[in-house]
């Protein structure tokens, strides 16, 4: 399976911070004891929710691009590619949140918008997707105002967070969202961040396509 180096990230967080200066949007931000939004950009638009993108290819099996605890269908022209994190690393903390650790990223430039669904997966067999979930946010210091609700990913229980996040330097907000599924591998996060507001809505479709095509593999 093509794995490549957690180094990997660093360039696309640099170019994350200069294409976010240049953006007009904002917004993400997360509060592990809030259950509802701080404010109504956190709901996908009937519009996100209403298109359905083209399907491209699936991951999660074995021989795919990233071999994964499930599998699911991704929009046309995202690109998949494994991570593998290096705890030794001195740049693991960017493929660290909470307590789960990063192995999958999916690159929606070709497609044509600036963000990523990222794939997460933390080791507590036991632990709930909720559970999940508020962990995940809550090793995101610059996250508020987090709104959960229990949801299915295709079949599968799930759980799902929407919720805010400051950036500092910019003085602005940017939406993001996850949810979390249980398996017998640990419970595997899917989030949608972006490099605004705006850029995250367009991509919803995307990451609507995952949740709805999501199986236990």
């Amino acid at each position: 399976m093509m794995r490549h180096a957690i180094r990997t990230l660093v360039p696309a967080v640099l170019a994350a911070a200069v294409l976010t200066g240049c953006s007009s949007s904002s917004g993400e931000g997360t509060d592990t004891g809030t259950d509802t939004a701080k404010n109504g950009d956190s709901a996908p638009s009937q519009a996100a929710e209403g298109t359905a993108p083209e399907k491209g290819v699936t991951i999660g099996a074995p021989g795919s691009a990233c071999e994964l605890p499930v599998t699911f269908d991704l929009a046309a022209d995202w690109k998949p590619q494994a991570v593998e994190v290096d705890p030794g690393s001195e740049l693991a903390e960017l493929g660290q949140q909470g307590s789960a650790t990063m192995v999958c990223e999916i690159d929606a430039k070709p497609a044509g918008n600036l963000g990523y669904l990222r794939v997460w997966q933390d080791k507590g067999s036991g632990t709930a997707p909720r559970a999940a979930l508020e962990d995940f946010v809550a090793g995101d210091p610059n996250a508020t105002g987090a709104s959960y609700e229990e949801t299915e990913a295709g079949s599968v229980a799930a759980a799902e967070v929407t919720y805010t996040v400051e950036i500092e330097l910019l003085d602005e907000r940017k939406t993001e969202r996850a949810f979390a599924v249980a398996t017998p591998d640990g419970p595997v996060v899917v989030h949608l961040g972006g490099m605004d507001s705006q850029e995250h809505e367009e991509m919803l479709p995307a990451y609507e396509l995952a949740r709805k095509t999501l199986k236990l593999g």
